[in-house]
């Protein structure tokens, strides 16, 4: 067989897998709704700053929404383990670098286009429930792209690390600290706490959602798109570093 015909192959089984686990799905789903929730909280609570924009309040729930992108991201890898499924999978497919690869499209492709579907919904609820003229409006366009890229990335970070850990709990603890850790510690380097704020999935999207949190001292100085490029020229890293594992290990 020729290899788009195996890589087909390993993302039609991994389709097959994802949608039949009921934590990944139900995981996905939060994902997916949390954005539009938090647009209506939002826009019936009144709670936004005045310098806030009609974008950055309506995906004030993205962040929560990115974290679980990523969640579902190492579940995807973490629970083929805690099944006891894994040697199955590589006895069907042995060639690994195929498995993992099918992996991170199928995260990345479906965590794109449910967050395009679920962030431009949220936008548009925001727009129609908030004061008109009261607010900055934001630009929307092409932000959308990049904030359904930034769930996308942040899957992947998290099938990275799945890969690496192996164990659902920890998986998750980690992928989620390496989302909020930059933030929380980026304080304590002082003057470099723009830099090291600014290296966190979470910070690329606040800057793409335009919110007025994201500011220079806690988010980092880089442009939106310059941040997500990081971020995920870092992500491709630890993949990578995650497949060389992989095929070192017996299972």
């Amino acid at each position: 067989m020729t290899t788009s015909v195996l890589g087909s192959q390993a993302l039609a089984y991994e389709w097959i897998k994802f949608r039949s686990v009921r934590s990944t799905v139900w995981t996905t789903v939060a994902a997916a709704v949390l954005p539009v929730l938090g647009a209506v909280f939002v826009a019936t609570t009144g709670s936004l700053q005045s310098d806030d924009t009609v974008l950055g309040g309506s995906l004030t729930l993205s962040v929560v929404a990115q974290m679980l992108a990523a969640v579902v991201g190492a579940l995807v890898m973490t629970g083929e383990y805690s099944s006891g499924t894994i040697p199955t999978t590589f006895a069907a497919r042995p060639r690994r670098s195929t498995v993992l690869a099918a992996k991170a499209a199928l995260v990345a492709g479906v965590m794109y286009v449910l967050a395009l579907a679920s962030c431009t919904l949220a936008y548009l609820v925001g727009d129609a429930l908030l004061s008109e003229g009261r607010y900055a409006q934001g630009e929307p366009l092409p932000a959308l792209f990049g904030i359904a890229a930034s769930f996308a990335v942040a899957a992947v970070l998290g099938l990275a690390v799945g890969t690496l850990v192996r164990h659902s709990a920890g998986a998750v603890t980690t992928v989620i600290g390496l989302l909020l850790l930059p933030s929380l510690f980026g304080p304590l380097f002082g003057d470099a706490e723009r830099w090291i704020a600014g290296l966190s999935p979470t910070a690329a999207l606040e800057k793409l959602t335009q919110t007025s949190d994201a500011a220079a001292d806690t988010v980092g100085s880089l442009g939106p798109w310059p941040s997500l490029l990081l971020v995920a020229a870092y992500t491709t890293v630890l993949a990578l570093g995650a497949l060389v594992l992989l095929r070192r290990r017996d299972v």
